[in-house]
Order: structure tokens, then C-alpha cells, then sequence
């Protein structure tokens, strides 16, 4: 491994946000500067070392250590404070609501500060930069192979699929999505819709409810919850429906629409998280109302109802990320800041 200058922790088992921006970003920026991960459940082809070693570092000169969880902003004080480790201390910050006092505290003692959107950085109470997430378009892009997808996965050449992808909780507005689909598959016979995600024990009833109104409107057919899929799988699921939907409640940054859109997927989302930063009303995709039902119904029968509409916002919808938010320009913004950090 070349000389470390930075260490991205990711202290966390499971899969999350955080931890697929992890992945994401690290082999790009690996190859801007000398940069690790530690900590578990990453793959195996990122650098990394043991959180041992991130502990033991010589401290012959300064490093970053670039947290995105409380837990590993408190490790990091330990490391330069208890353990004298020469590091500079640096917070990404998605969250968009008050902070605990004890997370205003960890803030308060970081070297410097990102956030991923204006609306999170209007929470952090010092000067944040803000660095908008990016998608990788060698992996998300639309596929040559999209008819073939679409027949692997059990669709007709003339359905019009909406996919949403998350995990199955209220947060994510799946119960919304499901009554605008009510609401309107009955006089739509070519709609379909598809979630994939897991379902965590305290959502099992949320689902189980949802399923027997999908069932009782004789839809089951039709609205499916197909579970946690491989990675290949969400990629090849992108590629393969009509529309997106990301109905959330609230949403720290939410990179579904990006990855949607990269693939050629016009978004029709909630007015929150960074969704209104990344969506372009019309162009590449709509806007409605958190909690508003009736809003997502009306946008949703608009893009299932104009076939045109659909498939100009196709080829709009990848030009706008690949011009905007391709993952290179967030590896680049972040990689300045620790430079900052390290001059």
C-alpha cells in the first residue's frame, strides 16, 4: 500500500448509505491520494487496514480521518487525543434536522466539515463545505441488453414499470406508493410495480399489512415486493423499468433518484433530502409534497399516461447526471478538502 494520507473508517456491520458511499468513492479517490478504509463489512478489494494499525500509525506526519458516524467521530478524538495520533479531524454531514447536543459537541471539535447538501449544511452550526454525492456511470448507465432484462425479470414488452428500492419501512413512503398504485392500476392494465429491500423485523407487520391491501384490490400480480437482491441484481433493476419512484418522509441525502436517472429513468420524489437539488420538474422527472398522496397519484398517472413523455425524459435524465453528478467531481471536491486539511 502507498504511504496512507487518509483513513475513511466505516464502523458499522451492515449494509447502509454510508457504507455504500464508502465503497463507492474509495476506489476512485485511491487513485487522487493515499487513502484506506478500516473497520468491518467492506470488500475485500478496497484498501484497507486493521483498526489496529489506523491506532499505530507513526506519527511522523499529519493524516485525515474522515468520519460520517458519530461513533467515528468519537474515535477519532480518542486516536488524536488519548493515543496522540497525528490526525486532522474531518465530519461528512447528511442529516437534515437538529442535532443531538451530544453530536453538536463531536462537530464542534472537527478540523473541518462537509455536507452533502445546502439543506444539511443549514444544520451544522459552523461553516460546512458543501459536496453534492455523484453516481458511478461505468456501473449505472442504461443497458444494451434492457428487453432482454425486462423478460428475465417477468415483464411484458409493453408494461410500464415503476421501481422503488430501499429498505420496506414508513420512512421511505412505500404505504404512499402503494395507494396511488391502488388507486390507479385498476384502469391501467400495463402498470406494474416492483420494490426491492429488506424488511427489518419491526417493519415485517408495516409489509404484511400492505401485502393484504394489494391483495384484497386482487393486485398481487401486478405490485410486488421482491426482497433484498444481489448488488448486480438493483443494477440490472434500474435498467430494466419505466419510472422510479422515492416517496420518502425524509431522507438524509437519498441517492436513488441519482442512480435511477443515471440508467435512463425519469424520478417522479418527495420534496426532500437533496431530491429537489438532483430532480429537474418535467425534464427528468417531478416533484410533489412529502405525505401527500394525492400529489404522488397525480404524478405518477401523468408519466404513466404520456408514453412520449417518458421517453424524452429518458435520454435527459442520463445526460443531466453524467453532466452533473458523475462521481469523479465528488471524489475531486473531497480529495481538495483534505489536501486543505493536510497543507
Amino acid at each position: 500500500m502507498h504511504d496512507i494520507d487518509v483513513v475513511a473508517p466505516n464502523l458499522k456491520r451492515r449494509l447502509s448509505g454510508v457504507t455504500a458511499t464508502v465503497v463507492r468513492l474509495i476506489p476512485v479517490q485511491a487513485k487522487m491520494i493515499g487513502i484506506t478504509t478500516t473497520g468491518p463489512g467492506l470488500p475485500p478489494e478496497l484498501p484497507h487496514i486493521p483498526l489496529s494499525r489506523a491506532a499505530t500509525l507513526p506519527r511522523d506526519r499529519w493524516r485525515v480521518w474522515h468520519a460520517r458516524r458519530n461513533t467515528e467521530m468519537a474515535l477519532g478524538l480518542i486516536l488524536r487525543h488519548v493515543l496522540r495520533r497525528r490526525y486532522r479531524l474531518l465530519f461528512t454531514s447528511a442529516a437534515q434536522r437538529a442535532h443531538t447536543g451530544f453530536t453538536r459537541w463531536l462537530i464542534r471539535q472537527q478540523d473541518a466539515l462537509i455536507a452533502t447538501s445546502p439543506q444539511a449544511a443549514s444544520y451544522l452550526e459552523r461553516p460546512a463545505k458543501v459536496i453534492l454525492h455523484g453516481v458511478d456511470l461505468s456501473v449505472f448507465h442504461p443497458s444494451p441488453r434492457r428487453e432482454e432484462l425486462r423478460a428475465e425479470l417477468g415483464f411484458a414488452p409493453d408494461d410500464i414499470v415503476i421501481g422503488c428500492f430501499g429498505r420496506i419501512r414508513a420512512q421511505k413512503g412505500v404505504d404512499l406508493l402503494v395507494e396511488a398504485a391502488l388507486r390507479l392500476f385498476p384502469t391501467r392494465p400495463r402498470a406494474r410495480l416492483i420494490f426491492t429491500g429488506r424488511v427489518t423485523a419491526d417493519n415485517q407487520k408495516f409489509t404484511d399489512d400492505l401485502k393484504a391491501r394489494i391483495e384484497a384490490a386482487g393486485l398481487s400480480d401486478r405490485i410486488q415486493f421482491l426482497g433484498e437482491v444481489p448488488w448486480e441484481q438493483v443494477v440490472q433493476n434500474y435498467q430494466a423499468i419505466d419510472l422510479f419512484a422515492a416517496p420518502a418522509r425524509w431522507e438524509g441525502f437519498g441517492l436513488t433518484p441519482l442512480e435511477a436517472m443515471a440508467c435512463g429513468v425519469p424520478v417522479v420524489a418527495t420534496r426532500v433530502g437533496a431530491f429537489e437539488t438532483l430532480i429537474r420538474e418535467g425534464e427528468t422527472g417531478s416533484l410533489v409534497a412529502r405525505e401527500d398522496a394525492d400529489a404522488l397519484t397525480e404524478a405518477l398517472e401523468r408519466w404513466l399516461d404520456d408514453d412520449a413523455m417518458r421517453e424524452a425524459a429518458r435520454q435527459a435524465a442520463r445526460l443531466h447526471v453524467a453532466t452533473n453528478h458523475a462521481i469523479e467531481g465528488e471524489a475531486r471536491a473531497i480529495v481538495e478538502v483534505y489536501r486543505k486539511l493536510l497543507a
